[in-house]
């Protein structure tokens, strides 16, 4: 997630991870790639790693995401990413070096100078937000990608919708403000923990239910999304499944965690698009 930095500093071995009191095997892991680590910073964000922080070192400063090798643990993501880094270094900050052991996976990457992204209405961000969203719809599909397919909404989709969202586009899909960061003059997007191959619409119609729950209506969002080429390309029926099958996810995921408010929001948000469609009553 975003490298944002926390007021106070520690030493490495006072980082403590969500699994265990200390973390001195990870620092010794990526002490050749880091050299002397002078002092750590974590990142308020970094869901789904057991450590993300600036590590201010002998080589320079660097963003360092680590997760446990463990069964069912987010090694694939980590593997996902790396693969992924050189052919999106355009759009996202740059992997300087990666490291591995039995117990450890980490990523190193190059610390960005800029802020989290505001998708609120009349935010100055939203013009390099799409910008940034349609430079990563051209990109070129990497031959990893051809192994992953988009799948996740298909269980949520309609009989035969699933086909729809097929393409050779290479995919984001993590949207979210603090995954586009906004510097002086360019702007990245961060965290590619996941991305798929799949149609090119999914991104920009992602960021619609996220422009819906910062407070946009659902004619402005799709507004915006109109600034991307894949959703201008795209086919209405198509969008409409999406919209659909969105809001099914969305429901079933906040049915599952009620007392999470922001999966309450998003639930509201994709509601509120799939209305703005009519397909309200395919999500019953």
């Amino acid at each position: 997630m975003l490298p944002r930095i926390s007021e106070q500093l520690m030493q490495p071995e006072e980082l403590m991870d969500n699994d265990s009191p200390h973390t001195e095997a990870l620092w010794a892991m990526v002490r050749p790639h880091t050299g002397e680590q002078h002092e750590v910073q974590p990142t308020s964000r970094g869901n789904g790693s057991n450590v993300t922080a600036i590590v201010r070192c002998e080589h320079g400063p660097v963003f360092v995401k680590a997760c446990r090798n463990q069964a069912r643990g987010r090694r694939a993501s980590m593997v996902r990413e790396r693969l992924i880094n050189p052919l999106v270094r355009a759009v996202s900050p740059k992997l300087w070096w990666h490291a591995e052991d039995a117990e450890w996976t980490a990523l190193g990457f190059e610390v960005l100078e800029g802020r989290s992204s505001d998708f609120t209405p009349d935010s100055p961000d939203l013009p390099a937000v799409i910008h940034l969203l349609d430079r990563i719809g051209g990109l070129r599909l990497p031959a990893e990608a051809y192994d992953w397919p988009e799948t996740r909404w298909n269980r949520f989709a309609g009989d035969g919708d699933a086909k729809l969202f097929e393409g050779e586009t290479l995919l984001f899909t993590d949207v979210n403000p603090d995954n586009f960061m906004i510097g002086k003059g360019r702007a990245w997007a961060v965290d590619w923990s996941w991305p798929t191959r799949g149609a090119g619409f999914i991104d920009p119609a992602c960021l619609i239910v996220q422009l819906i729950a910062a407070g946009h209506s659902a004619e402005e969002a799709e507004g915006w999304a109109s600034g991307c080429r894949a959703w201008m390309n795209a086919d209405a029926t198509a969008i409409d499944a999406f919209a659909a099958a969105t809001l099914r996810m969305s429901e079933s995921h906040a049915d599952r965690h009620p007392d999470t408010a922001w999966l309450a929001g998003m639930a509201d948000a994709a509601r509120a698009w799939a209305a703005h469609r009519g397909v309200s009553e395919r999500s019953r």
